[in-house]
């Protein structure tokens, strides 16, 4: 049986199709700041992105969380897309509400591609970035727990080369006391810890 017949398929050429895929390989290109374990280079906001959908989806079955799956996965699927355009920007600079402006811009660009087959990208885009759905907390909750933990285990590579302090730490995570008290417990400890260690400065 054939996957797609010329009565059902979409108007987009191959052509226009693979260009839209092409378009987001280069995500594979936008370099974060945190580390992969094990390795000396950085991660890149394509290996964020799935490591975000795997881990929502696994934090979800864990705790049997009332959340939509498919629209929790295509959300943080879409999450870093913008970036593609706007590039990375450090959770503690001054500049992250520009950048907000720029990914949105990015996402339209993505939005209006003839290849581009998800007619509702930009709105999953928006729902994640400024929706309050259950969905959309527990990716920022994740998206926020992903990095740290590969600033720990990689012996606070990051906040060291960045100079981050303990207090700028614990109010980019003082949020998720209320979404999810549990994670922001066990964060709180780390934060003590890695103080301790001097992997953040004590301030």
């Amino acid at each position: 049986m054939s996957l797609a017949t010329p009565t059902l398929a979409s108007t987009s050429t191959v052509d226009e199709i693979t260009e839209f895929l092409l378009e987001l390989d280069a995500l594979k290109r936008v370099d974060r700041r945190s580390y992969v374990t094990g390795t000396t280079r950085r991660e890149n906001s394509a290996e964020h992105s799935w490591h975000l959908a795997i881990a929502c989806w696994s934090i979800a079955e864990t705790f049997e969380l009332a959340v939509n799956h498919e629209q929790l996965l295509k959300m943080a699927l879409v999450h870093d897309l913008g970036e593609i355009d706007a590039g990375d920007t450090f959770l503690y600079a001054d500049t992250r509400s520009q950048a907000h402006i720029d990914e949105r811009t990015g996402i339209a660009r993505l939005q209006s591609e003839p290849g581009n087959g998800i007619a509702n990208l930009s709105e999953v885009w928006e729902a994640q970035e400024t929706g309050s759905s259950k969905e959309a907390q527990l990716l920022k909750v994740v998206d926020r727990l992903l990095p740290f933990l590969l600033n720990l285990n990689t012996e606070g590579q990051t906040w060291l080369e960045l100079g981050v302090s303990r207090s700028q730490v614990a109010n980019a995570h003082a949020f998720i006391e209320n979404s999810f008290p549990m994670i922001h417990d066990w964060l709180s400890k780390q934060i003590d810890y890695a103080t301790e260690q001097g992997w953040l400065i004590d301030r």
